[in-house]
Formats: structure tokens, sequence, C-alpha cells
């Protein structure tokens, strides 16, 4: 029986995966280069910010470190966040509902906790979770089970009694990963 509910963040609770997205196709348009959104969900989403900076370096050649990279991201972001970014469709109810019945609540999140955070309040979400866990926290982000491992760490919970609600790609390969570890 479930007695944890982990969630990630970005595509699940808040519809921000069009927004990163974006995000990097600003990064990479005046160096003339562009990716298709089936790139985008195979390659960059549910991962680190860090590592999708990264990635697009290495990949595209870009003239420019992973600070001036991350710098350009968080900068344009916050004009974003400031229109704001919804929740998903039924995600406060569910939240609500887990609340109710005494499940532990945790967030497990690649993105930076200060943005995680800002969104978490705006929306009025950021009370309903016992603990959180951010991607600068693990060593190994998704596909890897480090994330969920960590969140079940922090709230003393068994992997094979959690579950976890995930979107992109990365993030089931270490959910189902996480269900072959028990703590």
């Amino acid at each position: 029986m479930y007695q944890t509910v982990i969630f990630d963040l970005d595509g699940l609770l808040i519809d921000s995966e069009i927004i990163s997205y974006q995000l990097y196709q600003d990064l990479l348009r005046p160096y003339g280069y562009s990716f298709s959104i089936e790139d985008y969900c195979q390659n960059y989403s549910g991962k680190t910010a860090i590592g999708n900076i990264k990635s697009l370096i290495q990949r595209y050649s870009l003239p420019i470190s992973v600070d001036e990279g991350l710098s350009f991201v968080a900068l344009k972001e916050k004009d974003y966040i400031q229109k704001g970014i919804p929740l998903k469709k039924g995600a406060q109810v569910l939240l609500t509902y887990l609340k109710k019945n005494h499940y532990q609540i945790v967030l497990a999140t690649s993105s930076m906790k200060e943005r995680a955070l800002a969104i978490l309040k705006q929306n009025h979400i950021d009370t309903y979770f016992d603990d959180m866990v951010f991607g600068v926290e693990v060593k190994n982000g998704k596909p890897y089970p480090d994330i969920f491992l960590k969140a079940c760490q922090k709230v003393h919970a068994n992997s094979n009694e959690s579950l976890v609600l995930e979107d992109s790609e990365a993030g089931i390969q270490a959910a189902h990963s996480l269900s072959l570890i028990h703590i």
C-alpha cells in the first residue's frame, strides 16, 4: 500500500514544459539553431537546467559558458513566471485529497529551489508538501533514481511504499528504476 506520493513539478503539476522549450529556443536562436518539440521531449524534458545547458552548448558548439547560458535562461524565465505559470487541471484537487487522507507528499524536481518555490507559492500549493528535493541535491539527475531515493529518505519512506507521479521520459525511467530498488 502506498503511503507516500512523490510529485514531479514541471509538466505534471504546472504547465511549464512549453516554456522551457521556448527558453532553449531563445538561447539557440541568435546562433542560428533550432530543434523540434519532439527533440526537446526526448532529450531535455525532466532534466536539470545545468545538464540541459551543457548539452546544448556541446551539441551546437555554442560560444558561451554554462554560467552564461544559465543566466540567460533564468533572466528570460523570470518574465514567464511573473506572468504566471498555471497549474495543470486537477493538480490541486489531487493534492487536497492526498493531504486530507494523510499521505506523505514530496516534491522531487530537477528545478532550482528558488524557481520551484516561487511557482508553488504563486499557485498556493507550497504548503501541501511534507518535504522537497531539488536537482542540485543529488549527484545524478533523471533518468537516474537518485532524486526519488532522496525524497524517500527525507520522509523516511520505503521506495516500495512510494508512488512517483512523472510525465517525462527521463522521470519515468528514474521512477521505474526506483521500483527495482528497495531501501
